[in-house]
């Protein structure tokens, strides 16, 4: 069996906002230690997750550490593929212009600068889900 055929596909649902529970910290924790077992790694943003990839965040006045910044090296982890549910979005007059902007360097194109986030629906979001080898929900 080659190394490819051993690669299983891992999705990270995140539910929940990035503060007042350790939930969106303790995913991106996993999502790092999945990228370095070198397996084929997904993020999915959903509901209230939506809000763990907006841009310009700060977290001191609730006394905790902003760790989003973390999100821009994950394709620097070959984590390259960040879902966004256009409806969560919609529903919390969000758009791709609020989230950070996440890019990764494609080798095949000459390194060329790449966005992360797609943005798909929720029929597509449950394709994805399906598809995949193992789903962690955050």
């Amino acid at each position: 069996m080659t190394d490819e055929q051993q690669r299983k596909t891992f999705l990270y649902i995140n539910r929940r906002a990035p503060f007042g529970t350790i939930y969106a910290l303790e995913s991106l924790e996993v999502v790092l230690i999945g990228a370095a077992f070198e397996q084929d790694v997904s993020l999915a943003f959903i509901d209230d997750g939506v809000f763990q990839l907006l841009n310009n965040q700060d977290a001191t006045a609730a006394g905790m550490k902003t760790f989003s910044k973390i999100y821009r090296a994950l394709g620097d982890y070959e984590v390259r593929k960040l879902y966004v549910e256009k409806e969560s979005m919609d529903l919390r007059g969000l758009t791709i212009e609020d989230l950070m902007p996440i890019t990764y360097e494609d080798e095949d194109e000459d390194y060329a600068e790449k966005p992360s986030i797609k943005v798909v629906d929720r029929s597509e979001m449950a394709q994805l889900i399906a598809s995949q080898d193992v789903v962690l929900s955050f």
